[in-house]
């Protein structure tokens, strides 16, 4: 028989034949990335087997928040593919980043000159095919990117009606 000392006894450690001292279990799982992208067609349908997948929680690190962002984005955009218990899900998982980001994440300001640029970029628009989104002469459009002419009120309404979003962010 193997002897036990007074303090592995008090500790709860017990050794058995191959000494092997047994102690208590961690507190928290350890979080780890996930290593493969979630798709939507993969995700269960009812809201029990979800939160078995990914059990919302309030996020306290980067890696939650991670992997929360993981999941929400793997819904994101088949909103009319979703049942009930998804649209909850997503939902919570919406509030939890939300919440998340605006403790932690700083955005910067973007001017209405980036954004444009940006929206031009995403459409695969030129200088010159802002010119004629425009009805304004050939040089207007890459006078407007290159900073050289400020965006009005007159072409922000007309930038806004073109790419679906409100006139006031072409507008300082």
């Amino acid at each position: 028989m193997l002897s036990v000392t007074a303090v592995e006894f008090s500790l709860g450690r017990t050794p058995d034949t191959r000494r092997i001292f047994k102690r208590h279990l961690e507190r928290r799982i350890m979080k780890t990335a996930r290593k493969i992208r979630t798709r939507f067609a993969d995700l269960p349908r009812d809201y029990a087997a979800l939160c078995l997948l990914h059990l919302p929680r309030p996020i306290h690190d980067k890696r939650e928040y991670e992997n929360t962002l993981e999941i929400a984005e793997a819904f994101a955009g088949f909103e009319s593919n979703m049942t009930a218990d998804q649209e909850d899900y997503f939902d919570l998982l919406c509030t939890l980043l939300e919440t998340w980001e605006a403790a932690h994440v700083q955005w910067r300001k973007v001017t209405p000159l980036e954004t444009l640029k940006h929206l031009l970029e995403e459409h695969d628009l030129s200088a010159t095919d802002l010119s004629r989104l425009l009805a304004a002469s050939r040089q207007l459009g890459p006078m407007i990117l290159c900073g050289e002419r400020a965006i009005t009120a007159d072409l922000a309404r007309a930038l806004g009606a073109h790419f679906g979003i409100s006139a006031g962010v072409f507008i300082e």
